[in-house]
C-alpha cells in the first residue's frame, strides 16, 4: 500500500496501537488496584455473563499486561484477536443491550482496534517485527518488483 508523502501505513496502524495500549493499561490498571477484581465481578455479574469471576480476572489482567505486551508490540495479532472477542462482547452484549450506542463508543473503538490488529499486525516499531512478523512485509512490493524486473 502507498503512504503519504512516502509514509509507511504501517505507522498509522502504530498510532492506533499506542493509543488502544495506554487505553487498556489504564482500565486494566484501574480495575486490579484501584476499585478491585470484587467490585468488576459484581458488574460481570449485573451484566449477566457466564463465569463473572473469570470473566473479570481475565479482563483485568489481559487489558492491564496484555496492554503492556501491546505498547511495545509484543503478540500484536493474538492480542487483537482476544480484544476483538471481549469488546465484542462488552459492545453488542454489554452496552447496545443495557446502555446506548453513546456509551459503547470507546468499547466500538477498542473492537474495531483489536479487528485491526489481528489483520494487519501491529504496525511499525513493534517488537513482533524481530520475530513474529519477521519477514512480513520485509521488502516493499514496489522495490520487489523493479528488483526482478532489472534481474
Amino acid at each position: 500500500m502507498r503512504g503519504i508523502f512516502g509514509l509507511d501505513p504501517g505507522w498509522g496502524i502504530t498510532a492506533v496501537r499506542i493509543a488502544a495500549a495506554l487505553v487498556f493499561i489504564h482500565a486494566g490498571y484501574g480495575k486490579l488496584f484501584v476499585s478491585g477484581v470484587d467490585k468488576v465481578t459484581a458488574n460481570m455479574t449485573k451484566y449477566a455473563l457466564p463465569v463473572p469471576e473469570a470473566f473479570a480476572w481475565i479482563a483485568a489482567t489481559m487489558e492491564f499486561f496484555g496492554g503492556l505486551a501491546l505498547l511495545i508490540g509484543l503478540f500484536g495479532r493474538w492480542l487483537g484477536l482476544f480484544y476483538t472477542i471481549e469488546f465484542a462482547i462488552a459492545f453488542f452484549w454489554v452496552k447496545l443491550r443495557l446502555a446506548s450506542f453513546a456509551d459503547g463508543r470507546l468499547d466500538m473503538f477498542l473492537l474495531a482496534s483489536g479487528i485491526l490488529f489481528f489483520l494487519a499486525g501491529p504496525g511499525r516499531a513493534a517488537i513482533d517485527g524481530l520475530w513474529l512478523e519477521k519477514g512480513v512485509r520485509a521488502v516493499p512490493r514496489a522495490v520487489d518488483a523493479r528488483a526482478r524486473t532489472v534481474a
